[in-house]
C-alpha cells in the first residue's frame, strides 16, 4: 500500500491495494481506518467493487444508514444511488458546503462513495478541513462560540420544494436536532467547526454577552453565522477530487465538509454511497 498526501490541508490517494479486501482482512481494515484519522479524506481510483463489497468495505467504520429521500439500491442495503441524468430535476442540492445529514441527532460518522459513471470534464467534489478552519479562527472569535448551540434542519434544504403536508411529516419524523457549534472529535479530541447548509440558527446567542439590545440579536447572529459558514469556502482549507470511473472516497463527516460542484449538465453522474452511522456530537 502506497500512500500519497493530496494537499497540505487534507486528503491522500491510497494506490497499490483493493479496497474490498478490507472488508475481509481485520488488519488492512485497521490500518484504513488509522489512515482515515490521520488524512480525513482517503482516495482509490480502479476500485472494482460490487455493492455487496463496497458494503461490506464501509462496515468496518461501523453500521450503515439509509437516506429518508434518496433511492437505496436494490442489491444491497445501505448503499444509496445518488444518481444525476440529463432529464433529473433542476434542484439538486448537492452543490452546497456541509456535513452530511446533520438534521440527524446522530449525524453520520461519514460515508464511502464510489463513482460508477461520470462526465469528461466537471462533476468534481471538494472538501474542506474544519478543524483547520476552527483552529486558525481569531482567539475572541473562538470565546465567543465556545458554548452556542445550533439548530439544524432539512425542512429549508430537501424539502423546500415538497408539498407543505409532506414537509411537514418528514419534519415530525426528523425533529431539528440541536448541535454544538463548536465540536470534539470522539477519536483525537481536536475541535471543529460544525455549520454547513443545514444550519438554521444559533439557539443561545440571544443573550446578555450578545445583545445590547433586541435589535443586536438578528443582525448579530446572522453575521456570525455568515463568518463562521463561509470559513468552509477558504481554498488554503479545502482539497479537490476529480472523478474516474472505479474511483472511491471515504470521508470523516465529523470534521470534514464536502461540495458536490454541479457544472456537468446535461451529462450522467452516478454515485453509489454508503453512509457509516455516527455519534451524537458534543
Amino acid at each position: 500500500m502506497k500512500v500519497l498526501p493530496l494537499t497540505c490541508a487534507l486528503g491522500a490517494e491510497i494506490q497499490g491495494v483493493n479496497l474490498a479486501e478490507a472488508g475481509r482482512n481485520a488488519d488492512m481494515a485497521e490500518e484504513v481506518k488509522s489512515l482515515l484519522i490521520q488524512h480525513k479524506v482517503l482516495f482509490a481510483r480502479a476500485q472494482d467493487m460490487t455493492d455487496a463489497e463496497h458494503a461490506s468495505f464501509a462496515r468496518i467504520f461501523g453500521s450503515l444508514e439509509d437516506h429518508p429521500l434518496v433511492q437505496s439500491a436494490d442489491s444491497e442495503p445501505g448503499i444509496i444511488q445518488i444518481w444525476k441524468t440529463p432529464d433529473s430535476p433542476p434542484e439538486r442540492y448537492e452543490n452546497s458546503w456541509h456535513h452530511d445529514a446533520t438534521w440527524r441527532e446522530c449525524p453520520p460518522m461519514g460515508a464511502v462513495l464510489r463513482c460508477l459513471e461520470c462526465p469528461t470534464v466537471g462533476g468534481d467534489t471538494m472538501w474542506a478541513n474544519m478543524e483547520l478552519a476552527y483552529d486558525r479562527l481569531p482567539d475572541h472569535v473562538k470565546e465567543t462560540i465556545a458554548s452556542l448551540r445550533s439548530r439544524h434542519s432539512m425542512e429549508s434544504v430537501f424539502m423546500a420544494a415538497k408539498p407543505i403536508e409532506e414537509r411537514l411529516a418528514m419534519k415530525a419524523r426528523f425533529p431539528d436536532p440541536e448541535h454544538p457549534v463548536v465540536r470534539t472529535h470522539p477519536v483525537t479530541g481536536k475541535k471543529s467547526l460544525m455549520t454547513g447548509t443545514f444550519m438554521t440558527h444559533l439557539t443561545n446567542f440571544h443573550n446578555a454577552s450578545n445583545v445590547r439590545y433586541g435589535q443586536d440579536w438578528q443582525p448579530g447572529m446572522q453575521n456570525l453565522l455568515s463568518y463562521l459558514t463561509s470559513q468552509a469556502t477558504i481554498p488554503e482549507y479545502q482539497m479537490r477530487w476529480r472523478w474516474q470511473a472505479g474511483d472511491l472516497a471515504v470521508w470523516d463527516n465529523r470534521c470534514t465538509q464536502h461540495y458536490a460542484v454541479m457544472d456537468y449538465a446535461p451529462c450522467h453522474r452516478r454515485m453509489n454511497r454508503a453512509t457509516i452511522q455516527g455519534d451524537r456530537p458534543f
